[in-house]
């Protein structure tokens, strides 16, 4: 009699435990299909969660349709449904051929489309060559917009020339900018060697610059050595001070 019950009762205990890893994976599984990770059974489904799963996962492919993923199925979508994600593509489309994305499709656009494309890349090619900036086709301009390229294409050299930028073209400038230019840049040169700047250029130096720089520097010496600073040249220093005692008047 005992022995029966002890059956009884493992088999109680053992059934309450299938039906609990059973209820552990059907939870599991639920949470699978809902995620779209891992595997999902939808037999493992109630009938209300399987119709409610599958017009959740329908829209949710809609949405990466929509949205342009690669995961779009367009294979579960209405005809209503692959219409507007057509639509969508193209709208997408002409959105990177007016903003010369590498996506652009020009086959897609519509006649007034391209028409509008085309005068956006015109009027992009314009605006590159003006500022000098992007790819510039010159064929693309009209006579007026060369004459106009031409003439900012002067003028930001000129400003470029003025400011000692390296793309400065001193061939393009007037002989009236050209001896503006050069009287600039001898002064600039010239501070950048009393500064002792790595764009000093000696060799454009005047004699009179020279002496100039040479003081500075001089002047620069007696300082670092007053400072007691590594950069001091005993020498410049000792030089500095001898001529200091020749100019002095004798009695």
């Amino acid at each position: 009699m005992k022995y029966g019950v002890a059956i009884l009762l493992w088999c109680a205990l053992a059934s309450a435990s299938l039906g609990q890893t059973t209820n552990t994976d059907r939870t599991q599984n639920l949470q699978n299909c809902v995620d779209g990770i891992g595997m999902c059974n939808t037999s493992m489904l109630t009938a209300p969660q399987a119709q409610e799963l599958a017009g959740l996962q329908h829209d949710r492919n809609l949405y990466k349709c929509l949205i342009g993923y690669a995961e779009c199925d367009r294979s579960a979508l209405t005809p209503a449904e692959f219409q507007q994600v057509a639509e969508t593509e193209r709208q997408r489309n002409a959105l990177a051929c007016e903003t010369t994305s590498e996506l652009c499709d020009k086959s897609l656009l519509t006649p007034d489309q391209a028409q509008e494309v085309a005068q956006i890349e015109r009027e992009r090619n314009r605006l590159n060559c003006q500022t000098g900036y992007g790819d510039c086709n010159e064929s693309l301009l009209s006579p007026a917009e060369q004459a106009e390229v031409k003439s900012l294409g002067r003028e930001h050299n000129l400003l470029a020339c003025e400011i000692g930028q390296p793309q400065c073209d001193n061939g393009l400038l007037t002989p009236a900018n050209a001896k503006a230019v050069n009287a600039t840049q001898g002064q600039w040169n010239l501070l950048a060697c009393k500064a002792n700047d790595v764009l000093c250029d000696t060799s454009r130096l005047t004699t009179a610059q020279a002496g100039e720089v040479a003081q500075a520097k001089r002047e620069w010496n007696n300082l670092a050595c007053q400072a007691k600073d590594i950069s001091c040249d005993p020498s410049l220093s000792r030089e500095q001070a001898g001529k200091r005692t020749s100019t002095k008047p004798t009695s």
